[in-house]
């Protein structure tokens, strides 16, 4: 069974910067689109950034865009959330999600992470 493992959440002061990262738990065959997701206490989950599989393509929302950079290193099958110049209201449990094809024979499945906790406050 495929896990995404999340590390890298935190306190961060206002201004700071954290950096999140998300890596498969086992060798996998084919990682396609990666993305971040981001929950805030009694709002629903949003899509903060997501790139394709090369890495060629990335988006961002508005509320984030300028501040967080994501990447990936495919050959460790992780994807990273560089979060600088962070705001009160980034606090929020992010989520990381890859569509992944475990093996030549499976088909792609969307697997997501546990979640880690990123609090700013001073």
């Amino acid at each position: 069974q495929v896990q995404l493992v999340e590390s890298g959440g935190g306190l961060a002061q206002p201004g700071g910067s954290l950096r999140l990262s998300c890596a498969a738990s086992r060798s996998i065959y084919s990682i396609g689109t990666m993305r971040w997701y981001r929950q805030a206490p009694g709002k629903e989950r949003v899509l903060v950034a997501i790139i394709t599989r090369t890495g060629g393509t990335t988006n961002y929302a508005d509320s984030v865009k300028g501040r967080f950079t994501i990447s990936r290193d495919n050959a460790k099958n992780t994807v990273y959330l560089q979060m600088n110049s962070l705001k009160p209201e980034d606090t929020a449990v992010y989520y990381c999600s890859a569509d992944i094809q475990a093996a030549v024979a499976q088909s792609v499945t969307t697997y997501w992470g546990q979640g880690t906790q990123v609090t700013v406050s001073a």
